[in-house]
């Protein structure tokens, strides 16, 4: 992957309808990736519009994963605005993904007649796909553990019948992705490992993908230091830190740390937030209800002083970084993941990671960013270790790894896809009425 350097003159009459069902101030890593990358291009000369939910704050609203004419919505915009070409970004459940517990070929979303009926070049960003156990695992009740008499019958049944529908649609589901990469005049991935997930290693499938990484940048012009860092979050200034970060879902694994055996001169520290469309409670941390942790203020847990939940919630970009910068590295005891915004987040700020052994981690512990243990306490422990004492080896590489992942680098890399992408379809661009709603 490169660098893009490439002139403004041909990009103002350039126009791109971005849609995304998240978008600021709507909490949630899809819409934090849409802004960003809509204000790089926007930076980079081209006029770009976004559809979003109605509480989010972009050009045009009313799509919803509740609502049945999404498709319609974004057709009317389409109608409206005139873009060149429209730009989704990709995630099934925020469009109403709804799966059938006995005929999984009546899997959908509310956008599909969108694809079918769009006359405009489509662009899409796949930001899921999943391998079997993974896509089992989703479906995992966060009340199963209770062993009351009453409940434990009633959530086990609920948990089989979970386990059910998803093992059926597994193949409908990776079907929907790949029709939707067939509808697509660009497919978008942050890894190649997702590229491969969803082309099912199919080489011809394959060359329908562009990877471009998640783009990632503090913000902040110049490092802060990280004494001044912690100072900002009343950290301890004697140990290393270790980063729990993230929305509370169960997927993400933190209940590892109920029996990691920490070293002596580390720390760990946990912030989590609500996701607006997301709403499965995670797994608790000794026995804490982690839902209570949505609160602005800040406590500090016991466990021999080396665990420490900040309890801030949602943080602002400008918050988010003076925690990276107070901190050394990233853990990512994931069960699921197709890609980690938080990974590249934590690696801008120079982080390396350790990481559950999944398929798109290993992509990026295979470039020396970090290290991928399979997921068992003393794993984790051993790795932390090991990272630590060759601190410096994945620091520089990340260094390096960084130039890739600036918002304007990112967004050159969509116009030379957005360019190419018009150029075959020439026959189709500027439509002036693509469709015309019934």
């Amino acid at each position: 992957m490169m660098s893009y350097k490439l002139d403004k003159y041909d990009k103002f009459s350039l126009k791109i309808l971005m849609v995304s069902t998240e978008y600021p101030p709507i909490p949630g890593g899809v819409g934090r990736y849409a802004k960003n990358l809509t204000e790089g291009l926007k930076r980079s000369g081209i006029k770009v519009s976004v559809l979003c939910n109605e509480k989010g704050k972009g050009d045009y609203g009313g799509i919803d994963p509740e609502n049945g004419n999404n498709s319609k919505v974004i057709l009317d915009v389409i109608d409206e605005y005139v873009p060149d070409l429209v730009h989704i970004q990709l995630e099934h459940g925020l469009y109403g993904l709804k799966m059938d517990a006995i005929n999984p070929s009546k899997l959908s979303t509310n956008i599909d007649e969108f694809y079918k009926e769009c006359k405009i070049p489509i662009i899409t960003t796949f930001h899921s796909a999943y391998p079997l156990r993974q896509w089992i695992e989703l479906s995992k009740h966060p009340n199963l553990l209770d062993k009351k008499m009453i409940t434990f019958p009633v959530n086990l049944s609920k948990q089989i019948m979970a386990y059910w529908k998803r093992f059926i649609n597994y193949r409908s589901f990776n079907t929907a992705n790949k029709q939707k990469m067939q509808m697509s005049q660009a497919s978008i991935v942050f890894s190649n490992y997702l590229a491969k997930l969803i082309a099912e290693n199919d080489e011809k499938s394959l060359k329908n993908f562009t990877v471009i990484y998640h783009g990632a940048e503090p913000n902040f012009n110049m490092p802060i230091k990280k004494k001044e860092a912690r100072e900002v979050y009343t950290l301890p200034i004697n140990r290393k830190i270790a980063l729990f970060f993230g929305f509370m879902t169960h997927t993400k694994g933190w209940d590892i740390l109920n029996n990691l055996d920490i070293p002596d001169d580390w720390a760990m520290v946990i912030n989590q937030s609500e996701n607006l469309f997301n709403t499965i409670k995670p797994s608790s941390i000794d026995g804490h209800d982690n839902h209570r942790a949505i609160l602005n203020t800040e406590s500090k847990n016991t466990h021999h002083g080396k665990i420490i939940n900040l309890n801030r919630g949602f943080l602002t970009d400008k918050e988010l970084s003076i925690l990276f910068y107070a901190c050394d590295i990233i853990v990512l005891p994931y069960t699921v993941t197709s890609g980690s915004g938080v990974m590249f987040d934590a690696l801008a700020h120079g982080l390396p990671f350790i990481a559950t052994d999944l398929g798109f981690f290993r992509e990026f512990a295979n470039k020396g960013l970090g290290i991928v243990v399979k997921r068992r306490p003393n794993e984790f422990a051993k790795a932390i270790k090991k990272l630590g004492a060759n601190y410096s080896q994945y620091t520089k590489r990340i260094d390096e790894f960084n130039k890739e992942l600036t918002w304007d680098n990112v967004a050159l890399q969509h116009y030379a896809l957005y360019t190419t992408v018009l150029g075959e379809n020439e026959g189709i661009k500027n439509n002036l009425f693509p469709y015309v709603s019934p």
